[in-house]
């Protein structure tokens, strides 16, 4: 299925098969799996006999500028967390978080020392975590593997439930 351009303007795509053909989404996807290189977050390794590999999919997303035109198309890898089990690909998935009132007491204190404030995005923050359970994951549509070889996740991926934590 190819999707309607107008002009510049492509539709996201809900799979892989749909985004593949689309020289948007390839390149969206070539830099996610780059990032994905670049961070070590698995290994290619033979599929251990005790272990259930999980699958992931690729979701797609269109970042626009405040005037609706189209800033970059997004790609990202996601691993299909509600296929892990608890006590074997998991343990804890608590995540510490700040509350707002916490929030605004630094900036307060902030403000009255004249502190600087800044804010900072980190692009795949989740890529940075790293994995202490053994989580297998069926390579992705787009990565050529040897035939009963899978990924040993050895960084978070968005979808995985210990990755906030991670």
């Amino acid at each position: 299925m190819r999707f309607p351009r107008v002009g510049a303007v492509i539709g996201e795509p809900s799979s892989y098969h749909e985004a593949a053909n689309i020289p948007e989404w390839q390149a969206a996807m070539t830099e996610e799996l780059a990032a994905l290189e670049r961070t070590c977050t698995w290994d290619l390794v033979p599929l251990p006999s005790h272990a259930v590999p999980i699958t992931c999919k690729w979701v797609f997303k269109i970042k626009t500028k405040s005037d609706g035109s189209i800033e970059r198309y997004i790609a990202r890898l996601v691993a299909r967390g509600f296929q892990q089990t608890q006590g074997v690909d998991y343990d804890e998935t608590f995540a510490p978080v700040a509350h707002m009132t916490t929030v605004r007491t630094l900036i307060a204190v902030a403000a009255s020392c004249s502190w600087t404030i800044s804010q900072m995005d980190v692009k795949n923050a989740f890529l940075h975590g790293d994995l202490h359970e053994e989580v297998y994951m069926q390579p992705p549509p787009s990565v050529h593997a040897p035939s009963g070889y899978v990924c040993r996740l050895r960084r978070a991926l968005y979808g995985l439930k210990q990755a906030p934590r991670a």
